[in-house]
């Protein structure tokens, strides 16, 4: 990897594609959080926040774009040790509940007096840039066994966020890395052997899960975990029998988004029918069926289709950037984001269990939002930064020799 740093600076790039899809998607967001919450127009004081959040976002994105991305090279496991060790504060027993406050049996939040933050997101950033700065340096992942380590670099940060407990959210990681392997030339073959192998870990764990809570017993999942992979089930199989408990949310999520029809609801109808129905945390991870039942299909298409511009816009900055480190973190916060996206939409629509994994831009979060915003700065960034003439592209290989 070159250690030089272009000078050049690329005023128009596809990098503000995603900026101005990011600031859409945030107002949209803004206003599904009023929705959520109020009766009449302006009665939430969690969409107050929310433009706050937006604001502090933009400012942390807009201080993402000044310094080269190249310095993270060097900050990387700096970072890694302080993500790391904020995941271990939160899950120590003896940390004061005025520091961190458990919310329904999980520790994931540190009261910081003016809101609340959460390291899992710290970590989900952190995460991509260690992991871009392994795969540059080395090409043993084009190794079946090579693929360990960056295995392992990921399973760090997922297991101690799975002691929040937050499935959800640890499940974003693997995505990411697997996208980040793909740019980086690793063989299709051995990761999909990898895939198959997880997924096959996967199945067996919730398999076993199920098993053991016909006796009553929570050895591998928690109990709430396993009661909403049996919601998922009893649902695709016509069973309501967790209608009234586990499967409430999911139920009540697609009532609205059927209740939208194919242009929405007027929004005084929308505002009763949310307020009614009684969706737990309309504004955070079930804010999807919000935005559907007041826009319709047709309002849904247009969200997917921001998200579409924001995916294609640091997909062309990635294509455009030389540098294998610039590339891979456009790539892995890309992959990030369309997978929180796609578990949040398939849990809302009863196609995934309920995991919790919120809407990115658009639910109702701090450190969540400002994350986001600083992704988009990244992006950017290596967007901003033209490539020497004379580079060479990125990850090419001898595949006759490297076989």
């Amino acid at each position: 990897m070159r250690l030089e740093m272009p000078r050049r600076i690329r005023l128009w790039h596809a990098g503000w594609v995603v900026v101005a899809a990011s600031i859409m998607l945030s107002v949209i967001g803004v206003y599904c959080i009023d929705m959520a919450w109020g009766m009449r127009e302006g009665d939430s004081a969690f969409a107050r926040r929310q433009m706050l959040f937006v604001a502090v976002g933009i400012c942390a994105g807009a201080a993402a774009m000044i310094p080269h991305y190249r310095l993270l090279v060097a900050w990387t496991w700096p970072l890694a040790a302080l993500a790391t060790g904020l995941l271990v504060f939160v899950l120590l027993p003896f940390v004061p509940e005025s520091i961190v406050t458990p919310r329904n049996g999980a520790r994931r939040w540190i009261n910081l007096g003016i809101t609340d933050f959460q390291p899992s997101e710290l970590a989900k950033v952190v995460f991509v840039c260690v992991s871009a700065r392994y795969l540059v340096k080395r090409s043993t992942y084009r190794s079946l066994w090579g693929l360990i380590p960056p295995f392992v670099i990921t399973g760090v940060p997922m297991a101690l966020i799975l002691m929040e407990p937050n499935l959800g959210t640890a499940l974003l990681f693997v995505p990411s890395l697997l996208a980040m392997l793909v740019a980086a030339g690793a063989k299709i073959r051995h990761i999909a052997l990898a895939m198959t192998m997880g997924l096959a870990f996967a199945f067996v764990v919730a398999g076993a899960s199920l098993l053991f809570a016909q006796r009553g017993e929570y050895p591998l999942l928690r109990q709430h975990q396993v009661e909403r992979i049996q919601a998922a089930i009893a649902q695709f199989q016509g069973d309501d029998r967790y209608v009234q408990d586990e499967g409430f949310q999911g139920k009540q999520a697609m009532t609205l988004i059927g209740a939208g029809g194919a242009i929405g609801r007027p929004e005084a109808t929308s505002r009763a029918l949310i307020h009614f129905n009684r969706l737990v945390e309309p504004h955070n991870d079930m804010i999807f069926p919000v935005f559907v039942n007041r826009f319709g299909l047709a309002g849904a298409g247009v969200l997917l289709g921001l998200y579409a511009i924001w995916l294609g816009g640091a997909l062309a900055v990635a294509g455009a950037c030389k540098d294998p480190f610039g590339r891979l973190i456009v790539v892995g916060l890309a992959a990030m984001v369309a997978s929180q996206l796609t578990v949040n939409v398939g849990m809302t629509l009863g196609l995934l269990p309920i995991t919790g994994i919120t809407l990115p831009f658009v639910s109702y979060g701090g450190s969540s939002l400002v994350m986001l915003f600083l992704t988009t700065g990244l992006i950017c960034n290596v967007g901003m930064r033209l490539p020497e003439r004379f580079w060479k592209p990125s990850f090419e290989f001898d595949e006759i020799s490297d076989a």
